[in-house]
Parts: structure tokens; sequence; C-alpha cells
């Protein structure tokens, strides 16, 4: 909910997007960025990129010998038709390609001309950059109702395997869980993919995925998506959390990226939202961090913080925060610069919204710059999260639907109230150091 000093909605004149602008965009010094003949296609599929598809017709016949987990096997053959995709794209700062590498290798995997019902069509497309964190319905979890164990070997030699079973433990503790994975005839490249669902007792449910592999250029993925359910042990509201993980890497070159999103919602509005992203281009590095926090009673905390530098010494960067409630807040920010010999500039700004339709602006720079007024301006700021509680409830379907064991009569569930105090705010930006430094 968009909410202004007047009373009345406004449309924002607050510009400081988290996603538009990057430490890799020109700053004041006219810094730039050194260009490249060759650019890293690793780095795509990301807000801003534009794709061109031109389809090609492929197929030949399959032959898949399987062997399941009771000991017959059965050859079947059967024709397929099926369409590959050329993806060409042109990424948008801070690392533009002109062809996506992996699009294209995504061709020289496994063959996809798998006949129906045997082993699972190859997985080998990596993870895209800046998506956030997808709907269960968008990760396609289907587990299975009977164990699995089967393998089998395509007509092009590469090879595949499906396993699926369930786990029980205390509490009425239960895990189903399907793993499928398959590689090259000369395991230069391989995939895997891990499903599952857990519940119990107490409430809790989980949904989860997770996704790696590899191609012959010694390029790497991985990647996690995790949903959950469960009671707060402090406030005993319902709370729904889901977070993604995201990593690839280039293997002829020093190119990589990271990013870690979460999403945490209670059933009286209390939502908290944020992500850490890394990225690494040659002599070029980035980081980007940001928040938010609302308390479900009018009260909301923004903040962003991006950095980037070379292996030359420059650095650069851009920080800003905002916390507002009832109408009044406090908007502060620095943006800055350094270079290889140690001199650089700096500027800091603030704006204190008064409640009244007032503004007072201020700000200074290393230039000798400064300003410092009251201006009539409209105050506005998100008081809700675009998407809460209930929309993260409507798109958690599955996720609600998890059983755990059957109760049997006479049975209770064991609480283990902890004497560990709550985790703090800060907790949610404590991640591990990027895995790709």
């Amino acid at each position: 909910m968009a909410v202004s000093s007047s009373g009345f909605t406004t449309h924002p004149d607050f510009k400081r997007s988290r996603l538009s602008s990057s430490p890799f965009h020109a700053n004041n010094n006219g810094l730039e960025l050194r260009k490249k003949k060759r650019r890293l296609s690793l780095f795509l599929d990301g807000n801003g990129v534009r794709v061109n598809r031109i389809s090609s017709c492929c197929c030949s016949d399959s032959v898949v010998r399987r062997a399941s987990g009771s000991g017959n096997s059965i050859d079947k053959t059967e024709e397929k038709r099926s369409h590959r995709s050329r993806v060409q794209a042109i990424t948008a700062l801070p690392f533009p390609s002109p062809q996506s590498r992996f699009g294209t290798k995504q061709e020289k995997f496994y063959s996809r001309c798998t006949p129906r019902n045997s082993g699972p069509q190859s997985r080998d497309t990596p993870p895209k950059r800046d998506t956030g964190i997808a709907n269960e319905k968008d990760m396609g979890i289907d587990l299975l109702n009977e164990k699995v164990n089967e393998s089998g070997i395509n007509e092009d030699g590469s090879s595949w395997f499906r396993k699926s079973g369930e786990d029980l433990g205390e509490n009425g503790y239960r895990c189903r869980w399907k793993k499928m994975g398959g590689r090259s005839h000369d395991t230069s490249s391989q995939w895997e993919e891990t499903w599952w669902e857990k519940g119990d007792w107490t409430g809790y449910k989980e949904l989860g995925v997770e996704k790696s592999g590899r191609n012959a250029e010694g390029d790497t993925w991985w990647e996690t998506w995790q949903e959950m359910l469960h009671q707060d042990e402090w406030s005993n509201l319902a709370r729904i959390e889901r977070s993604a993980q995201k990593q690839a890497k280039l293997g002829t070159e020093n190119a990589g990226w990271y990013e870690k999103w979460w999403e945490k919602y209670d059933a009286k509005g209390w939502t908290e939202k944020g992500a850490n992203k890394y990225g690494r281009l040659n002599e070029q590095s980035w980081w980007e961090k940001w928040g938010e926090h609302f308390d479900g009673r009018g009260s909301v905390t923004k903040w962003t913080d991006k950095w980037a530098e070379t292996e030359l010494g420059t650095k650069w960067g851009d920080k800003w925060e905002e916390k507002f409630f009832a109408g009044i807040g406090l908007r502060h920010g620095e943006t800055w610069h350094v270079s290889p010999s140690g001199g650089g500039w700096s500027r800091t700004w603030g704006e204190e919204h008064l409640g009244n339709g007032k503004v007072h602006k201020y700000g200074k720079g290393t230039t000798g710059e400064s300003w410092d007024i009251v201006v009539d301006e409209e105050t506005y700021y998100e008081a809700e999260p675009h998407y809460g509680w209930a929309d993260v409830v409507g798109d958690s379907s599955q996720l609600l639907s998890i059983e755990p064991q059957e109760r049997p009569p006479g049975v209770y569930t064991y609480l283990d109230f902890g004497s560990s105090p709550p985790p703090s705010a800060d907790d949610s930006l404590d991640l591990p150091s990027p895995p790709l430094q």
C-alpha cells in the first residue's frame, strides 16, 4: 500500500530502485569498465535480457534398456519428435554478453529424444540470475507413492538413474523423496536433481529441490529451493518461509556468480525479505545486499548496499536506507568512489519526512557541495508488502497438503521448548561467504 502525507495514494518520485541500478553503471567520475572483445556468457537470463529463439528439428530413434529394482528389464523402441532451441541472449549490465554460452551448450548435453515412460529427460539448464524465489508450481515437484530404483543407457551412450522412497522418524516424521540424474557416455557432463517433502505431528511441513550439473568445458552450477510451514515458538503464529540459493561458475575463466534469497511471512502480516548476491568477471567483482522488513502494524524498513571493485584497485558503491511509520520517516544514503592511487570522493544525503507535507533535505560531498532545505513534498512509501501472507498461502497448496505419519490413538506430539532467545533481525543477513571467492 502506498502512503502519502496527505492520506492519498501517490505515485513514487523516489527513484532508487535496487534492481535498476548497479555498481557497474557509470558513476559521476565517468568511470568505465574496460571493454572486452569477447564477453563471457555465464551471466545471462537476468532482468533486462532479450532472448531470440530459432527452432530447429532433430531426433532419431532411441533405444533404452531399463532395469528396475525388482530385476525386471524391458527393451523398448519408440520414436519421439522434439525441438531444440538455440538461444542468443543480450544481457544488461553489469555483465553484457553477445551470446549465451550456456544456452547453446544445452544442445551438447544428452539426447532429449528419450522415449516416453523411460528415463528422466535431461535437466541440463543452469539457474538464471536475478529471478528471486520461484513459486512451488513452477518447480514441478512430482513425488511417487512407491519405491523406485531404476537406471538405463540411451542409444548415444548417455546414462540415467531414478530413485524414490520414504523415510520415517520420531514424532510422526515422514520424508518422501525422489532423486534422478544422468551423465554423458564419457562422464564429462552430468546432472542431478533431488525433490523432497517432509512433515511431522507438530505441523511442520517442508518442500524442497536441489539441482546441480556440469558440462565438458568445466562449467558448473548448483541450485536449491525450499519452502516450509511451522509454528513460531515465540509468537505461536503460523509462519511460512521460502528460500533459494543459486550459483554458476565458468570452467575456463575466472567468472561466476552466487545468490541467496529469502522470504518470511506470518499470519499477522509480519514480513521479511532479502537477498545477498555476488559476481565476478575476470578482474571485476561486485556485491549486492538488500532487505525489507514489515512489522504488520505499519512500520517498514528497507535498505540496499551494493559495491564493486577491480583488481587494479578501483572501488565504487552506493547504499541507502529508509524507515517509516504513520507517514513520518527518514531516508538517507551515500555514493562513493575510490581510485587505485587512493584518492576518491563521496556524497551523503538525507530526507526527514515530517508527516505534515514538508520534507527536510540535506547532504554534502567531499568536492565541497552541500545543501540543507525544507520543501513542500508528498511522502511516499510502501506500508505493506506487495506480496504478503494471503498471497504466499494461496501459492503454497502443495506445501499445505503434506501429511505426516498417521498418529496412533493415545500418542501425543512431543514439543521441545528450548530456552534459547529468538533470532535477531540481523541473523537473516549472516550469510556464508560467497563460494566463488
